[in-house]
């Protein structure tokens, strides 16, 4: 499931993001990734120990805590700290499927379910830089007003095309979710904005109380927390 979450960060806090980013001090985005990734990536990265990465990544949790497509979507369980970067002069991220387990810093494991990327700059301030995520239905490309975030399945191949005038800044990071199979998670979404349009008008009570009881009781028969 690829979703559009718009306006998880208000344009205050994307020029709050913006300001420290120009001034940040980059590293080579290979440092985090295997031997497989770091032949097609070719981007600018926040360090991951980083004061700065930890200060703007707690602006970019904060939007999506109160951000209720985000919850609805992802019914995260735990999230890996949101990391930065930056593509310029040609900087891409080839075709590639991100890592299934990931460390936290507390020593816990993470399972990528969903990865998520919010932009922080417009899209007519640079060239390229598409996020490019191919499924079962076709190759989708993704380019968002800043502030907008994507979320989608961590088992697809995706790509960044290369960015051939300005730059492109971004926050990325995935979520293992209380619900790992995808399908499940688009029928629980489905269900959720069906209540929530029922519960706006003059529907039943009582039919939409048993419909929510119905989207409880998957939710506790699917959930892994």
């Amino acid at each position: 499931m690829l979703l559009h979450l718009p306006q998880v960060l208000t344009p205050e806090e994307v020029s709050r993001l913006r300001r420290a980013l120009d001034r940040a001090k980059w590293t080579d985005g290979r440092e985090t990734v295997g031997v497989q990734g770091a032949r097609v990536k070719r981007n600018q990265q926040l360090p991951d120990a980083s004061p700065l990465k930890a200060e703007l990544g707690r602006v970019v949790l904060a939007g999506l805590q109160r951000h209720p497509l985000f919850f609805a979507a992802a019914l995260p369980l735990r999230i890996l700290p949101p990391r930065f970067n930056r593509y310029a002069e040609g900087g891409t991220y080839g075709f590639h499927v991100d890592g299934a387990v990931m460390r936290l810093a507390d020593g816990q494991q993470l399972r990528s379910d969903v990865s998520c990327t919010v932009f922080l700059n417009e899209p007519e301030e640079y060239d390229g830089g598409e996020l490019i995520v191919s499924d079962t239905y076709g190759e989708h490309e993704v380019k968002l007003p800043a502030g907008d975030a994507v979320v989608y399945p961590s088992s697809s191949l995706h790509q960044v095309t290369p960015v051939t005038r300005g730059a492109r800044l971004a926050s990325f990071f995935w979520i293992q979710s209380m619900v790992r199979d995808d399908s499940l998670r688009r029928m629980l979404l489905e269900m959720d904005t069906a209540l929530t349009a029922l519960r706006g008008s003059d529907a039943d009570s009582a039919a939409v109380l048993q419909l929510t009881g119905v989207y409880h009781n998957l939710l506790r028969r699917w959930a892994e927390t």
